[in-house]
């Protein structure tokens, strides 16, 4: 099928029919298993069309095309190739034959032989490459952000170049005419619906919200308060709507400091540690050689006066002092002391995002070589300075740390605010508040610090078509430095490195609207609470996947990184995790998450056998108890019949028999075969009728081991990617996709939803009443 030619006859047909103007829409919508349309005849491929569509369209295309649509995975196959070969740079002389499908939203390639399968989303390509057309075919190279980069060579170079013109349209949203502007409305999270049982649109989106991160920090208090000057972003575009400003500050100082600072971020709080020492954000003054703002300096002065401890404060410029200098030619700069009373001023040198991205470019030429050697492969990393950067961001991010936990206020800026000075905020407070190393801390820290200050992820991650020269890896050098503090102090995180790459991949894949747009405002705007599902919600459902086996709380309030070069290392597990014989098959920290996970089920499973036992125990002692109570009054009835009741046996039968029916029910003479074992037996069937076999078999006692385990029940192999996850029923081991359900086992005394395989999955929803 000529794919180009396709679309091309489409649109024009849609255009001229303009009572069909939602016939693309509308043929999405079509699926075998659609219901019989009214009038029963149209069908085209044996699929029943609506009534709208067109004769003519329907007539067009069976003259035109004599092929049915492909499906795969329920995805609707815009192309389909066969006999491609995937070339693995650790094995060329055996390349991966198989068939490439183009989808909507992914280049899927298939391994016939393994039924291995490679999932690439179109939102998670950097780049594709055409190469020169060799011996075996056409080669098409593509890069990802998530650093794969894979090769197909596609047999004819005409269906190459079908796939390669696909791919630039589809990877990246494009301007919808010369000249006009990017329409962010075509990223993936405004058509993405996950399945039905997974979580609703809303979850996530009121998770976190600015006003209860602060009341964690006791603000606003006696020298803190929230400013409402910016409700409706007037005083700052790129700032959140409530900011918080030293209780001294007037709104002479605050709109004045706003005017005096790059793109109007003046100082606000962004951190209040128990010592009331603070961390403050802004961007650069206006200040160039001599330019001066009284209010702007009454403004840090007020910050200084809100912590008793001192009598001065750091004022940190994260940039190297020749960049800064550089911008007074441009009428911006930086703070001089000699306008500015009590504070410290400190250059701390983290090069800006051209830098950054330079230096990312050749990580990846150095582990894309051919054929690596240690000298060549050590070479090419110390040259690309990736080490030394993410080392000069720890440095910083530590000077701010000490400096606040020695009790003295900072300021910090860079060029704008919203790049090295997310990350040296953020990262401070990661080394100084332990809630910042929990799961939920360290989302509400993204939050706060990189959503709601305006880190500018649309243009960083390149979700849309601008310029190049704004794409940097700003958030993926502050989770490296994240992933470096966990290396170094393991205990005291409650996440593990799954949890990191989890948020890397999905920055960058537009599923979810998290972190689209550049600020605050931009995702109000956008509507994404309505209109996308928020990420924090999708990893609500799999937190059990990022848990640090190791982690324990309260071990340290505070942590400080070990910034000696040998314990800089490079992040094997971002940067090369899809090569192959590089990883253990079992990564260390799953097989301890593994045995962990075991555990709790174990120790979930005895405390509600031990309830259970409990239980039979206090039946048995009050059933004892009864059987006593009947032998004494059985006793008694006797001896009272013998020496009261006239000897007539006819008389007294049938009185004691209508006194016995008029009793309660559990009257002790009112069973007929009354005895110790039947009263047991009874209460066991009217507490849990046939429940007790079912709670004991719910659990699995024996786990499967991990080791030697290649492939799931689905045939789908397991590589150094895959997460290997058992079912807490059976004890088998699954990969995600076929154990994409939670719920509650009856042998758990907690009665929390843990990960079933979908047969057992199945056997539960039969079993249930």
């Amino acid at each position: 099928m000529d794919f180009t030619r396709f679309m091309n006859k489409f649109n024009e047909i849609e255009r001229q029919l303009s009572p069909t103007s939602a016939l693309r829409l509308s043929f999405d919508n079509i699926s075998p298993e659609t219901e019989e349309p009214p009038d029963g005849n149209k069908r085209l491929w044996g699929v029943p069309l609506p009534p709208f569509v067109s004769d003519k369209v329907v007539s067009w295309i069976e003259e035109e095309f004599n092929e049915a649509p492909v499906y795969y995975n329920g995805n609707s196959v815009l192309k389909k190739v066969e006999n491609v070969r995937m070339i693995d740079r650790y094995n060329t002389k055996n390349p991966t034959v198989g068939t490439l499908y183009l989808t909507a939203t992914h280049l899927i390639f298939v391994e016939p032989d393994s039924n291995k399968e490679t999932w690439i989303l179109h939102m998670h390509v950097a780049s594709i490459e055409k190469l020169p057309l060799s011996t075996t075919g056409s080669p098409l190279l593509i890069r990802c952000k998530t650093f794969l980069s894979v090769t197909f060579v596609i047999p004819k170079d005409s269906e190459c170049h079908d796939v390669y013109t696909s791919l630039l349209k589809l990877f990246q949203p494009a301007q919808s005419f010369p000249g006009g502007a990017v329409s962010i409305n075509k990223l993936y999270c405004f058509n993405y619906q996950p399945n039905k049982d997974d979580f609703p649109k809303n979850t996530g989106w009121d998770y976190f919200k600015l006003e209860a991160e602060f009341k964690h920090m006791l603000v606003p208090n006696e020298a803190w308060t929230l400013c409402s000057m910016n409700e409706k972003y007037e005083l700052c575009d790129t700032y959140p709507r409530q900011i918080y400003v030293p209780k001294e500050a007037t709104t002479l100082m605050l709109i004045s400091s706003s005017r005096f600072r790059s793109k109007g971020r003046l100082p606000a709080l962004t951190y209040l540690h128990n010592n009331k020492a603070s961390i403050c954000r802004c961007s650069q003054p206006l200040s160039g050689f001599s330019a001066r703002c009284l209010e702007d300096e009454q403004m840090l002065e007020a910050i200084r006066k809100t912590n008793s401890n001192t009598d001065y404060m750091y004022v940190v410029d994260t940039r190297p002092r020749i960049n800064a200098m550089a911008n007074r030619a441009a009428g911006k700069g930086y703070e001089n002391e000699a306008f500015y009373e009590n504070i410290k001023f400190h250059f701390l040198g983290i090069e800006n995002i051209h830098v950054q991205r330079a230096s990312l470019q050749k990580v990846l030429e150095a582990c894309e070589q051919k054929s690596p050697t240690m000298g060549a492969f050590l070479n090419a990393l110390e040259s690309s300075g990736w080490l030394k950067h993410i080392r000069s961001i720890l440095d910083t991010s530590s000077f701010i740390a000490n400096a606040v936990d020695k009790g003295v206020s900072v300021v910090v800026h860079c060029s704008d605010g919203w790049d090295r000075t997310a990350q040296v905020c953020s990262l401070a407070q990661l080394m100084l508040n332990p809630y910042y190393r929990t799961i939920k801390g360290f989302q509400a820290l993204i939050e706060k610090d990189w959503l709601a200050f305006g880190h500018k992820f649309s243009e960083r991650c390149g979700h849309i078509q601008t310029d190049a020269r704004e794409v940097s890896p700003i958030f993926t050098q502050f989770l490296d430095c994240t992933w470096q503090l966990m290396s170094q102090r393991s205990e005291s995180f409650e996440f593990n490195e799954r949890f990191l790459l989890i948020l890397h991949d999905h920055v960058h894949s537009c599923q979810f609207g998290t972190f689209v747009g550049n600020c605050e405002k931009d995702r109000l705007d956008l509507k994404l609470a309505e209109r996308t599902f928020s990420l924090w919600g999708f990893m609500a459902n799999h937190l059990n996947e990022y848990i640090n086996p190791l982690y324990r709380p309260n071990v340290d309030e505070a942590i400080k990184a070990n910034l000696a070069p040998q314990c800089i290392k490079f992040w094997r597990g971002m940067y090369s995790r899809f090569e192959s014989g590089i990883h253990p098959r079992e990564p260390l920290g799953d097989l301890l998450l593994d045995s962990k996970e075991h555990c709790n089920s174990l120790e979930d499973h005895v405390q509600h056998l031990t309830k259970r036992i409990a239980s039979f125990k206090n039946y048995i002692s009050k059933s004892a108890k009864k059987l006593q109570d009947a032998t004494s009054t059985t006793a008694k009835v006797s001896k009272e019949v013998s020496s009261n009741e006239i000897n007539d046996n006819k008389y007294n039968y049938d009185k004691k028999l209508s006194e016995l029916s008029a009793a309660d029910d559990d009257h002790p003479l009112k069973a007929s075969n009354m005895s110790f074992a039947n009263l047991s037996l009874n209460a066991e069937q009217s507490s849990v009728p046939q429940a007790l076999p079912e709670e004991i078999n719910s659990v699995a006692v024996d786990w499967k081991p991990m080791r030697n385990v290649t492939t799931c029940s689905c045939s789908t192999p397991f590589d150094q990617f895959s997460k290997k996850t058992h079912c807490w029923r059976c004890g088998d081991i699954f990969c995600e996709r076929c154990i994409d359900k939670s719920v509650a086992l009856p042998g758990h005394d907690s009665g929390k939803p843990v990960p079933v395989c979908r047969g057992c999955f199945r056997q539960m929803q039969k079993q249930s009443p």
